[in-house]
């Protein structure tokens, strides 16, 4: 009989308990009631109408181009439509799904039915017999629909960013044409300069767990704000953040849980 670890302490081997137990441990929520006055500032300002102009509206070729690097055989989302019939349904119509995807970038809004998360939890190696849920590692499938918005809307942010140079020329991560090779480099030249002038060099290195499960929403509109961002992008951004979900699918049971932090693993 299959048994696992509670938030409490406690062991379930009740179904139900053990998938909620899972979801609940798979997914972050945004938990307002430690917020200090710098959190409630934040959340307010994220709030208020962005007075930047528009950025220009998606064009056929972007949305064209995200729906082909869209793989064939990747797994579905919650919806069951894979990579092959949305490859067809643009074919049939594709100025229809073009025009779809320029008016939610017109409107701001990301339908909520692209903002659900399928987990799958795959045990951790090494971690087969071990009962509590941090066992488990999630793997988020979202509707192919919402991912080819999703990818419209931060190739745009990003090429926002990158063209107004708004990250640090030392941002290694996510960064085109920069890889952990250049890190290494720059730590090598650092430390021979140091040593050449007679210097002592020191390394500290920080590793974060769960970064990105702990990324807070309300954080990343601030900087798209304070960065200028164009208004329907940052629009679009505000409705990605809101009214998301995560499901859980085992045998005839679907437990669902409403997410407000963090990020997908997928995603």
């Amino acid at each position: 009989m299959t048994t696992l670890l509670k938030p409490d302490g406690s062991y379930t081997s009740n179904l139900n308990q053990i998938v909620q137990a899972m979801l609940d441990h798979l997914t972050a929520t945004d938990d307002q009631t430690g917020d200090t006055e710098y959190h409630k500032r934040i959340r307010i300002q994220t709030k208020e109408p962005n007075q930047i102009s528009d950025d220009g509206e998606f064009t056929s070729a972007e949305v064209m181009n995200t729906i082909v690097d869209i793989k064939d055989k990747k797994a579905p989302g919650e919806d069951g439509i894979t990579g092959v019939i949305y490859h067809m349904v643009y074919k049939l119509f594709p100025t229809l799904t073009y025009t779809i995807y320029r008016e939610f970038l017109r409107t701001g809004c990301f339908p909520k039915r692209r903002k659900k998360d399928k987990i799958i939890p795959i045990t951790k190696p090494g971690k087969e017999k071990v009962k509590d849920a941090p066992k488990f590692r999630p793997i988020s499938l979202i509707n192919v629909g919402g991912k080819v918005l999703e990818k419209l809307l931060i190739n745009r942010i990003m090429h926002y960013i990158y063209s107004n140079n708004l990250l640090n020329a030392k941002q290694y991560g996510f960064t085109p044409k920069k890889s952990t090779t250049d890190v290494r480099l720059a730590v090598k030249e650092y430390i021979e300069e140091g040593f050449g002038q007679g210097h002592i060099t020191i390394l500290v290195s920080l590793y974060i767990m769960g970064a990105f499960d702990a990324a807070w929403w309300p954080s990343i509109l601030h900087t798209l704000k304070e960065f200028n961002c164009p208004k329907n992008l940052y629009n679009l951004a505000r409705s990605y953040f809101s009214d998301r979900t995560a499901t859980i699918h085992t045998n005839n049971l679907q437990i669902e849980r409403e997410v407000s932090k963090g990020c997908p693993q997928g995603s």
